[in-house]
């Protein structure tokens, strides 16, 4: 977790958003210091863009309060908001200019003086890897680098917090692993906020992450945890004369099964200090069943997600 001796660079606390009698986010604070990159991870429809929304100005909650550098961004938003980068999920790039025309027109905007703006379009251009697609139509670029053109356009001002939606939705995988690179550099510059439905991205970059799921969080701790919940002590095993699923199930105490394939289970025990292998093992040289491949394992996106699900409605 963030050291709290560092300069705290966002606070939301007790966020809410209603429509009507939906509840689209509720109650969720968020705190983000200086050099910290934060995850916010949920199924589709879980209320994170109400959230990006929200902390980037563009959204007044129906309750809570957020400040940026302790301006508060309800009573003082045009303050707050030139301490915030913000790209949304689709980059706001005009395809019809040059990048650095486009960088231009962006700096203007954000009220950069015009002394600094060929420096702030140079340094941007260089954090992103743009230099030498400087003259390029934007048009022209392919999606990975409008990406870039997307990012540095939230950095050109040179913000204290950096807030990325999706920011590699649609990317093939080689684009992928450079634009996190990129999000990765900005973090030791910038606070960063990514929203994202992609677990591995949030544990490729983040320092810490929260998990929403109708606009409640189910899960708030450091990347590590999240890894540890995820894999747990959980191993995925192989049989050649594999038993069925409900004699494996009464053969072991305090486990979870799932079937992967026929004669292939994930097992995990129900108590993170309770590790299956050892009793495994025994059992299966007993009964004959003929184990022939044992290796750890984690649980998928989509077995995370119910884990915490499941958890929040029994604790609702």
């Amino acid at each position: 977790m963030a050291d709290h001796d560092i300069p705290l660079t966002l606070s939301a606390s007790g966020l809410t958003r209603k429509y009507g009698n939906n509840t689209a986010v509720s109650d969720v604070s968020l705190s983000l210091h200086k050099g910290e990159i934060i995850g916010l991870l949920g199924p589709n429809g879980a209320g994170k863009s109400t959230m990006m929304k929200m902390i980037t100005g563009n959204l007044a909650p129906s309750e809570g309060s957020i400040q940026v550098c302790g301006i508060d961004l309800i009573d003082d938003p045009i303050a707050a908001k030139t301490k915030i980068g913000y790209l949304p999920e689709i980059p706001p790039v005009y395809k019809e200019l040059r990048v650095n025309e486009y960088l231009k027109l962006v700096a203007k905007l954000h009220k950069v003086s015009s002394k600094k703006i060929q420096v702030a379009i140079d340094n941007a251009e260089e954090r992103t890897g743009l230099t030498e697609m400087s003259q390029r139509l934007i048009g022209s670029l392919s999606k990975g680098f409008q990406q870039r053109v997307g990012i540095a356009q939230a950095i050109i001002h040179e913000p204290e917090v950096v807030i990325l939606d999706e920011p590699t939705v649609g990317l093939d995988p080689n684009q992928i692993i450079e634009i996190r690179s990129l999000i990765k550099e900005l973090g030791k510059n910038h606070s960063v906020i990514l929203s994202t439905h992609i677990l591995p991205e949030v544990e490729a970059i983040c320092d810490s992450v929260k998990i929403l799921h109708k606009g409640k969080v189910v899960f708030d701790d450091d990347i590590d945890a999240l890894r540890q919940f995820r894999s747990g002590k959980s191993i995925q095993v192989s049989f050649r004369n594999p038993p069925t699923q409900e004699l494996l199930d009464s053969a072991l105490d305090n486990v979870k099964i799932t079937t992967i394939r026929e004669g292939v289970y994930r097992i995990s025990g129900r108590e993170l200090e309770y590790d299956p292998t050892d009793d495994l093992v025994q059992i299966s040289a007993h009964k004959g069943w003929g184990l022939f491949e044992l290796v750890g394992a984690q649980a998928s996106v989509e077995e995370v997600f119910v884990e915490l699900t499941t958890q929040d409605s029994l604790q609702a």
